[in-house]
């Protein structure tokens, strides 16, 4: 008897690996995926030795400058459909964080919101842009609150799309989307570092979606390809195991401290972070303007890319500045 539970566990343990196997797939180059996914606007920030940002700088010189900061597991091309409108009367700067999109990772170990800001800050810094409007989505709209409270003095404007931040219930941890709870698992992570996720990619992004349809096949093959750039898969699961630098949640009294004039975006069929959230994020920061958008999901940039873009400009052209609204005596310093 014990021969034969034997044989079946060892025959069961052959049949999971060789599975594994024929689902393990190796890093893809960054030369390689630099040849699919950037484009005539690509331009890369130096860190030190192979260490580069990958962004996009478009639109008039002279124009009043946005950054755009994508989510988790996101790149830039999140926000393709808002920079085709606005960069015909805007300056549009749209940034890879580290270890997402096209680049590299800088400190895994470190890597969250302060490693962002400062991504942040030497992108500006670099191209001598002073002052911006800061617009981030999901895990970049937590880097984008943070910054105002670390840097007031830099922003013209705030954006808040679907937002990352406060602390979440049990209940709306539990109806995340599938692939987001597996990761929190310390063994799933690890079975799954290695292996091709597009069928949990897929099931993720439909999920992020109002309207599930909107997802393609093109999209779900740039969002796995990107992720398994080198160190990419690390630098994921240590964002989302929360092992990396420590996060400070939101707190009504915290976001009370944030005089920028901002505007707060958030699609009501959210499935990552519930509409409530962003009602949370307009109640906490004074004076500032919210917009919920029925039967959309978690990336309203991209499912209604005209209307959200157009309730931008109007913020653009109608926001009312705060006490921080001052002249920039210097920028930043910035490590090296």
């Amino acid at each position: 008897m014990f021969r034969r539970f034997l044989a079946v566990f060892l025959t069961l343990g052959v049949i999971l690996f060789a599975g594994w196997m024929a689902l393990r797939r190796d890093d893809i180059p960054y030369e390689q995926l630099e040849a699919i996914y950037a484009n005539t606007d690509s331009r890369y920030l130096a860190f030190g030795d192979d260490m580069r940002v990958h962004f996009r700088d478009v639109g008039p010189r002279d124009g009043e400058a946005i950054i755009l900061v994508h989510g988790f597991s996101a790149s830039l091309h999140t926000w393709e459909p808002w920079v085709d409108n606005l960069k015909r009367d805007y300056r549009v700067i749209s940034i890879d964080l580290p270890g997402h999109g096209l680049s590299r990772c800088i400190d895994n170990a470190q890597i969250g919101p302060a490693q962002f800001i400062e991504t942040i800050n030497r992108v500006a810094n670099t191209l001598e842009i002073e002052r911006f409007t800061l617009a981030g989505n999901s895990m970049g709209g937590a880097a984008a609150w943070n910054y105002a409270l670390a840097f007031p003095q830099r922003l013209d404007g705030l954006v808040l799309v679907d937002a990352a931040g406060w602390p979440r219930t049990a209940t709306e941890s539990e109806e995340r989307p599938l692939v987001f709870r597996l990761l929190e698992v310390d063994l799933a992570r690890r079975v799954m570092k290695d292996l091709d996720l597009s069928s949990l990619i897929r099931g993720g992004l439909e999920d992020s979606f109002g309207d599930p349809g909107f997802v393609t096949a093109e999209m779900v093959e740039r969002y796995a390809s990107l992720a398994r750039a080198p160190c990419h898969r690390e630098a994921l699961l240590e964002l989302v195991s929360g092992q990396g630098e420590t996060r400070r949640e939101a707190t009504a009294e915290l976001l009370s401290d944030i005089s920028t004039p901002t505007l707060v975006m958030h699609g009501e069929r959210d499935n990552l972070i519930p509409y409530q959230h962003g009602e949370q994020f307009a109640a906490a920061i004074p004076g500032a303007q919210l917009i919920l958008y029925p039967g959309v999901g978690h990336l309203p940039q991209e499912e209604i890319a005209e209307l959200s873009a157009g309730d931008l400009r109007a913020f653009l052209t109608t926001r009312v500045y705060g006490v921080q609204d001052v002249a920039l005596e210097g920028l930043p310093e910035t490590t090296d």
